[in-house]
């Protein structure tokens, strides 16, 4: 058909409609000659209408399927288009005019479902950034207002020494404030690191790495340095650990860091002569550490509130030491950030911290 009308010259929607239109006038005059010459006025009457009726219906048809047909069709596919739905697609493959308005309407629907799907993408991540943007807003003023609350106390002790110093000729009490501030130095450094630590593990701004290692005897060596090694300890320690080997894959640094925390905290708060349990039980998939101190209780209301950042409980802590309390918030995002569970519950006569972890094979 492409190549008959390109070869009759019939390219444009003028040239068909022309061609159509001579056809037509021509038919009928024609049909009147030929019905004229018949003996029978009724019967040349009659023939020469049914044959007009013919012509008129092929004329119809004709402009159905050169005219109305495309314009329906790029009439669809605009309105379409004027919805925003850029899938529209006009099926016209002719070589006139509405063959070319359709491929312009089919290349500025591609165009515009391209472009929108980039600006989607583009708004998301503005979204995202904007949303980052907020986080790292409050979290710079969390960390702000959490530095001065905290930095109040330490401040005030290494100005209280500093301002003995001035006046103090006994050279022991001396000594004695310039190690009381040192360790007041000594706790702010920690608690600035720690809290700088935690605010970038929740920000997601540290990056893990990934290593397969002994779990068994990673806990052996920090609960050796922590609990064991430990001269005039007054607490007993009991533990129960498998004899193979069990391997996790994570950061071992993170995870000896998760380890420190939860052993420091038991080590605090475990009473004078007090038991610490510690142990880790290997299931098929899965190793769980807990750690038990023996001593206080947390009250209920506070179960879940001990690994909020800061966070003090009623009953004073039976040590003094230059912890941040930071400790189980940082061990609480890390175990997070695995997905893995984690908790604290009261057991009769102490309490227990606990978490699981994927074993891997």
């Amino acid at each position: 058909m492409k190549k008959i009308s390109k070869w009759a010259g019939l390219n444009t929607v003028r040239k068909k409609v022309l061609l159509l239109s001579k056809s037509a006038g021509g038919s009928i005059v024609l049909f009147y000659v030929f019905t004229s010459e018949l003996p029978s006025r009724t019967s040349a009457f009659l023939i020469w209408f049914i044959l007009l009726i013919m012509v008129i219906l092929g004329v119809d048809i004709m402009l159905s399927r050169f005219i109305s047909r495309p314009l329906n069709e790029i009439s669809r596919t605009a309105g379409q288009m004027a919805d925003l739905d850029f899938s529209a697609h006009c099926n016209i493959h002719t070589d006139d005019e509405f063959g070319e308005l359709s491929q312009s309407l089919n290349a500025m629907s591609a165009s515009l479902r391209e472009t929108l799907k980039k600006l989607e993408t583009a708004n998301k991540q503005l979204e995202k950034d904007v949303a980052r943007e907020h986080l790292l807003l409050a979290q710079r003023k969390e960390l702000a207002d959490s530095l001065s609350h905290e930095m109040k106390t330490p401040l005030s002790i290494i100005r209280a020494y500093a301002e003995g110093l001035k006046d103090e000729t006994d050279e022991q009490k001396k000594r004695q404030y310039i190690d009381a501030i040192l360790s007041a130095t000594d706790r702010m450094n920690h608690m600035i690191i720690s809290l700088l630590d935690l605010s970038a593990l929740e920000a997601g701004a540290v990056k893990f790495s990934e290593e397969r290692f002994d779990f068994i005897e990673l806990a052996e060596t920090v609960a050796g340095r922590l609990l064991i090694d430990v001269p005039c300890a007054d607490y007993c320690l009991t533990y129960e650990l498998p004899d193979e080997k069990c391997f996790i894959i994570a950061d071992k640094h993170r995870m000896e860091q998760v380890l420190n925390n939860l052993i420091l905290n038991a080590k605090n708060h475990v009473c004078t002569g007090g038991k610490l349990h510690l142990s880790v039980i290997r299931t098929e998939n899965k190793l769980r550490f807990s750690i038990f101190n023996q001593g206080e209780q947390i009250p209920p209301q506070d179960i879940e509130k001990i690994w909020l950042r800061f966070y003090r409980g009623e009953a004073p802590q039976k040590k003094s030491d230059s912890g941040s309390g930071l400790g189980l918030s940082i061990a609480a995002q890390i175990l997070s950030m695995y997905h893995a569970e984690y908790a604290a519950q009261n057991m009769p006569g102490g309490v227990a911290f606990r978490f699981d972890f994927p074993a891997a094979t």
